[in-house]
């Protein structure tokens, strides 16, 4: 399975999962093998299958059945940042923050660049910590500064935190990605956006 293939699907979920969707919890999982016996070509092989059960189950709004999925992915490999996100996924659909962003944060800590967790626990986090989505959203913006959808989520978050000069440069990298946005800067800050943005300084980023 390409990995390009498994990263739509979960940003897919996270899409699910910030629209403030609840999954319904529905029962059964395949039986699974001993990890113990396997070889190390058996595992990728079975983390590869069982990611894709987890996506096909969340599809099914199986969310229980797709947490069951991870957890094993898990159990053959720890450090499976996609395995870390869906399970923060699943348990923001749930109300759950606190295990949200745990999980968010351990595939961070996998892959700091992983722009799916970064873009979730940022959105997660807007309104209870809006430092924190700032810089995670900054380090998103860093490594693909031409993500229209999260600029604008970036410079919103600055707007209301009085920050105007990086508001606006938000927004113009927003605008100058994808110009029909344009429309949802903010009255105030939408004049600015015809302007040319500057880069994120690095020592910004937190």
């Amino acid at each position: 399975m390409k990995r390009t293939r498994l990263w739509a699907g979960l940003a897919g979920a996270a899409a699910i999962a910030t629209g403030v969707t609840f999954w319904a919890i529905q029962s059964g999982s395949p039986e699974l093998p001993d990890s113990k016996a396997m070889s190390a070509t058996q595992k990728t092989q079975e983390t590869g299958r069982l990611l894709q059960t987890a996506l096909e189950q969340q599809q099914r709004h199986d969310s229980q059945g797709a947490a069951r999925a991870y957890r094993r992915v898990l159990d053959l490999d720890p450090d499976n940042k996609f395995a870390w996100y869906g399970l923060g996924v699943i348990a923001q659909t749930s109300g759950n923050t606190f295990e949200a962003r745990a999980s968010y944060d351990k595939a961070l800590k996998i892959d700091p660049s992983f722009m799916s967790a970064l873009y979730s626990e940022a959105m997660m986090l807007k309104t209870s910590d809006p430092d924190r989505a700032v810089g995670l959203l900054k380090r998103a913006a860093a490594a693909q500064p031409k993500a229209a959808t999260l600029n604008m989520q970036l410079g919103k978050i600055l707007a209301a935190k009085g920050r105007d000069d990086e508001a606006k440069d938000a927004f113009r990298r927003a605008v100058a990605a994808d110009p029909s946005l344009r429309p949802q800067v903010p009255e105030p800050y939408r004049d600015s956006v015809n302007h040319s943005p500057t880069p994120i300084p690095k020592e910004s980023i937190g």
